[in-house]
């Protein structure tokens, strides 16, 4: 039975059967993976408090296939990131970071990028910050990292750069900007956008993330946004984001 070891950010912790838990991990090295924690619900167990979201742990597992449910054997946290869980706010942040990793990634495919922009996110999330935005300006990030970077620079459909003087629409269905003919002609769905917004996610897209504290959009700019991502990373992944009381329970 193959033994694997890594370091990796809980994504979610959920209930099995009378006494276990099933853990999601996003890791450095390996990507996505799951194990069993055997008796982790019982009063006395060796995992202690370590299997909370967010924690940042070494873990051990003995897995079978690459398909298989892994055993965790050992873990050990390396952060836990209590400061997170002393404002609501913060933590609901935090969640829907973690759920957004969680379902635009595809099992044991690893992207380095991705764990460093998640262990930053989650290390720099303060209570006084505009949450919200912290968490659109990742979510960006995160459809990057996965090959689905929005595209703005020229239509998707006919691939022209769009007339300024002309409206231009977002498409969730392809990804990104559509001229105004394309919009007209028949494209699916399609949401207004301004050339302020365009280039508010192209700045958001090309930022380290080390640098994204300095954007800021409010007003009209903010909606279109917000709007434009939440859409899309709906089309890519099937389902909305949860909101956060929902994923608690």
């Amino acid at each position: 039975m193959p033994l694997l070891r890594t370091r990796a950010v809980i994504l979610r912790s959920q209930r099995w059967g009378d006494a276990d838990r099933i853990v999601t991990f996003y890791s450095h090295d390996l990507g996505k993976i799951r194990g069993a924690a055997r008796g982790a619900r019982r009063m006395k167990t060796r995992f202690g408090g370590v299997l909370e979201p967010f924690g940042i742990v070494d873990v051990t597992l003995f897995q079978k296939t690459p398909d298989a449910l892994g055993q965790i054997s050992q873990i050990d946290l390396v952060k836990n990131f209590k400061s997170i869980r002393e404002d609501l706010g913060v933590m609901g942040a935090a969640a829907k970071m973690v759920r957004m990793v969680e379902m635009i990634t595809a099992d044991r495919d690893p992207n380095p990028e991705m764990y460093a922009a998640l262990v930053y996110s989650l290390e720099t999330l303060l209570p006084d910050r505009d949450l919200a935005l912290t968490t659109l300006l990742f979510q960006i990030h995160v459809l990057g990292y996965t090959g689905f970077r929005p595209q703005i620079d020229r239509c998707t459909e006919c691939g022209n750069s769009a007339p300024r003087n002309r409206p231009q629409w977002f498409s969730p269905r392809l990804g990104g900007m559509v001229c105004d003919q394309c919009g007209q002609r028949g494209v699916g769905r399609v949401l207004s956008i301004s050339k302020g917004s365009l280039a508010f996610i192209e700045q958001a897209r090309r930022l380290p993330m080390a640098s994204l504290s300095r954007l800021k959009a409010i007003g009209t700019v903010r909606i279109e946004v917000e709007e434009a991502i939440e859409a899309y990373f709906q089309t890519v992944v099937g389902k909305s984001l949860p909101r956060f009381e929902q994923w608690v329970s």
